[in-house]
């Protein structure tokens, strides 16, 4: 455990300073568009191996690279296919990660000893000026501790990782807020492994052909199977209560929390609605319909939640 972790401003030394930690091997947070995350060269393996310290993770989950030009893709990944390249002119920098035949240059702790490296080109400025400065790769997982919500602010990563980093780059709130899609770009047809920001018909779309839906997305993986992507084995942004997710009108909605009073409810409601709840905790997460809207707000608004919970969550 280190001393207080630094939390700083945006600036060209707080930049200089990530990049010369890049370099130097000392793991830090920054921002992403999707999340914040833990940042290790992608070369240095004994570097990765403390970011999995730093978040109590099990080091059979691979991590995802992140670049900031396309030369560096082709120091990481052995082949790229055309199908690849059509997706990372469509969605690159954007919140799209591709796993690709894995290159000799990246440690093996960054993919837990697999032949495939995830790749992806992050939009948020910071986190390319950190690439383009150093002028390495960063692997990086979401900078929470394993299993909790991934935070998409420098405060929640300071209540995760605070004497667990040595630096955390503020840049206020990530603008997606939920990970990026993960797609396995190594057979002919494209299989999703994470579900995220880009769907699968947005790849459909670029692609004209059919994209598939890994089976690990709904239930858990086969003894002995291997997990390709982050998201795939473990669980993953999961608050510690119980949760109950409702399909349904808000009024049914509203007369499912007041039924289940004696369990002393939280919860987490369209934009508009939390006001409708009294006297139930509540927190608002998007506006209902608007997906974009949603996922920007939605593990922000699992970790207020979890704040006032008394019981169990209720969605």
């Amino acid at each position: 455990v280190m001393k207080e972790t630094k939390l700083l401003p945006i600036t060209q030394e707080s930049i200089d300073l990530a990049a010369e930690y890049l370099r130097q091997g000392t793991i830090f947070a920054l921002p992403t568009e999707t999340v914040y995350g833990i940042a290790a060269s992608a070369y240095n393996g004994e570097a990765v191996k403390d970011i999995f310290r730093a978040k109590g993770r099990p080091q059979d989950n691979p991590l995802i690279v992140h670049i900031a030009q396309m030369d560096m893709l082709y120091d990481l990944a052995r082949e790229v296919s055309e199908d690849a390249l059509k997706l990372a002119k469509a969605f690159w920098p954007g919140p799209l990660t591709m796993i690709l035949p894995r290159g000799e240059k990246v440690a093996d702790e960054v993919c837990a000893g697999l032949d495939t490296v995830g790749i992806r080109w992050p939009s948020h400025p910071v986190a390319q000026k950190v690439i383009l400065e150093s002028g390495l790769p960063f692997a990086a997982p979401s900078a929470n501790l394993s299993g909790s919500p991934s935070p998409t602010n420098a405060r929640d990563v300071y209540q995760d990782m605070n004497g667990r980093l040595a630096l955390i780059l503020d840049g206020g709130e990530s603008d997606v807020g939920v990970e990026s899609t993960v797609v396995s770009m190594v057979e002919d047809t494209p299989v999703i492994l994470r579900p995220g920001y880009v769907t699968k018909e947005d790849l459909e779309g670029v692609l004209e052909k059919p994209v598939a839906l890994s089976h690990a997305i709904l239930e858990k993986l086969g003894e002995g199977e291997t997990a390709r992507s982050p998201g795939m084995k473990y669980k993953h942004y999961a608050p510690k209560a119980d949760i109950t997710i409702l399909d349904g009108t808000f009024a049914q909605f509203k007369a499912y929390v007041e039924a289940h009073a004696g369990q002393d409810p939280a919860c987490l409601c369209f934009t508009g609605e939390g006001a409708k709840l009294a006297p139930f905790p509540c927190v608002e997460y998007g506006r209902e319909g608007d997906g974009a809207d949603q996922s920007k707000h939605i593990f922000r608004s699992l970790r207020a939640l979890l704040k006032s919970y008394v019981g169990g969550l209720l969605c």
